[in-house]
């Protein structure tokens, strides 16, 4: 397979790359050739002026952009030399925690790399401060005619060094400046520090922290610094429940006042008095099922007994074997209301690929997970939706899938075996539809409560027998940009 020509513009990732993503031993050598990156010439690159730099980092301490005012002044001031912007300009981000033993090692490193206060540690400082304050603060000084802070402010990269969890936090606040019409979001580049590493290997970063992480650090930073644009789609998910229900959201989902249901599809049946809501944005997927329920319970285990889970590898191993202990092989699906098949319990509806109606989806009675995908990489590198022949597209009504076409795939799982052969791709998942809107329509019946999760954070969602329980996905207006690793 070649690889795709990329453009500083547009990039699509395709279904096809993920096969770029799936080895992990490749991954960890990944870095080893290729030419060699002089440290000092990488540094001079990537370095933000020290009065800047300081300047950023003193508003996100004291969450008051005026009051570092000093810095400008000093930079400025009449007969001062004019401070030169860096080239290529970058922020990092990481989650210490991640990657065992390697996020304080390579915390050290990227500071060795770049201006100390141009790495912020996510238990200290959290990526909405960065771009209330941090970000402010360069837009301030630009405002006052300060141009070495106007190019850096137009110019800054931003590295995740995290997991999918960690690189999803940093792109939901980037975002809010697309909100907030404060253009440009800066590109945002991965360094893979998780276990599944998905949206890193979606944009040609690997799928593995690198054994040489050393030499690899440095042609990161070079390729986040030079590396072309791509974008990204992501999706605004709002849930709409009966009120009176308690349920423990995970940290992607919020109370919201504001959210409501798209009125032009009708609600078959009575509402209650009153509705709760909660909202939240994914960028990999969203499910409904057994394999929510699997990573339910293993996350809860996880939370118990950590000594159990000290790597990606025995997470595998942990998460593996508590797939069969819930019944997901081996449990026949009569055997219990919990078991049988999501069409019991849900009804379908998608706005297809060119249309802008609403139209219900029949669910096969045999899938018991339903999975919502935007990302060509799922569950460490897999391809469950397949790599379609054109005629085959033509006939389902489907278009080749691209983590950028405003578009995700729904496809469904019957139970562990068939899911176990979809992952290693020797047979497609069940394909049930390609939209632009969805709406899952839940009511209780047998069952008491559903599992749910969203990039990897599952929950137990309570069902109502009366009345139903909503969840409604649509894409987020805007896109998010992504520097591309390959």
């Amino acid at each position: 397979m070649g690889s795709p020509e990329f453009t500083t513009t547009d990039l699509s990732t395709s279904r096809n790359t993920a096969a770029s993503g799936r080895s992990s031993v490749i991954d960890s050598i990944w870095g080893c050739t290729g030419s060699t990156i002089q440290k000092d010439d990488l540094r001079k690159r990537i370095t933000i002026p020290e009065y800047l730099r300081v300047a950023m980092r003193e508003a996100i301490q004291n969450k008051d952009v005026d009051s570092v005012m000093r810095h400008y002044d000093m930079a400025n001031a009449a007969g001062a030399e004019p401070p030169q912007p860096s080239e290529s300009p970058i922020i990092v981000f990481i989650n210490a925690k991640s990657g065992g033993r390697h996020g304080p090692e390579l915390k050290a490193r990227l500071q060795d790399l770049m201006g100390e206060e141009q790495v912020f540690d996510l238990s200290a400082v959290k990526p909405n401060e960065f771009v209330q304050y941090g970000l402010s603060c360069l837009e301030k000084f630009a405002a006052l005619g300060d141009t070495c802070a106007k190019e850096t402010r137009e110019k800054i990269r931003v590295v995740a060094a995290g997991g999918d969890g960690t690189v999803g936090w940093v792109l939901g606040c980037l975002g809010e400046l697309k909100r907030q019409d404060r253009d440009p979001v800066p590109p945002t580049g991965i360094i893979p520090l998780g276990t599944g590493n998905d949206l890193s290997r979606s944009f040609g970063w690997g799928g593995s922290f690198p054994f040489n992480w050393k030499t690899a650090t440095k042609r990161i930073l070079d390729r986040v610094a030079n590396g072309p644009i791509c974008h990204l789609d992501s999706w605004n998910l709002v849930i709409s429940m009966p009120a009176g229900e308690a349920m423990e959201t995970p940290y992607s989902l919020k109370t919201s006042d504001c959210a409501s249901l798209d009125q032009e599809l009708e609600i078959d049946g009575e509402l209650p008095e009153t509705s709760s809501y909660y909202q939240g944005v994914f960028y990999n997927y969203f499910s409904i099922g057994m394999d929510a329920q699997v990573a339910y319970g293993f996350h809860h285990l996880r939370n118990e007994k950590p000594y159990l889970a000290q790597g990606p590898l025995s997470n595998k191993l942990i998460y593996s074997g508590y797939s069969c202990k819930q019944g997901w092989f081996f449990a026949p699906c009569s055997s219990d209301p919990g078991l049988r098949g999501l069409n019991n319990i849900l009804r379908l509806y998608v706005k297809k690929v060119n249309s802008s109606k609403w139209e219900q989806v029949p669910i096969p009675s045999s899938v018991r997970s339903i999975v919502t995908l935007n990302l060509p990489s799922y569950g460490s590198g897999r391809n469950p939706w397949g790599n379609l022949k054109p005629e085959y597209l033509e006939k389902k009504g489907f278009v080749e899938a691209h983590a950028d076409d405003g578009y995700v795939e729904i496809f469904g799982l019957k139970h562990g075996w068939h899911a176990s052969m979809v992952m290693v791709e020797l047979i497609s998942a069940k394909h049930i539809a390609q939209a632009s809107a969805i709406r899952f329509e839940l009511r209780g019946g047998e069952w008491k409560e559903a599992y749910m999760q969203v990039d990897g954070e599952p929950w137990k969602q309570p069902m109502n027998k009366e009345f139903s329980t909503f969840v409604e996905i649509k894409r987020v207006p805007f896109q998010s940009a992504m520097v591309h690793g390959e």
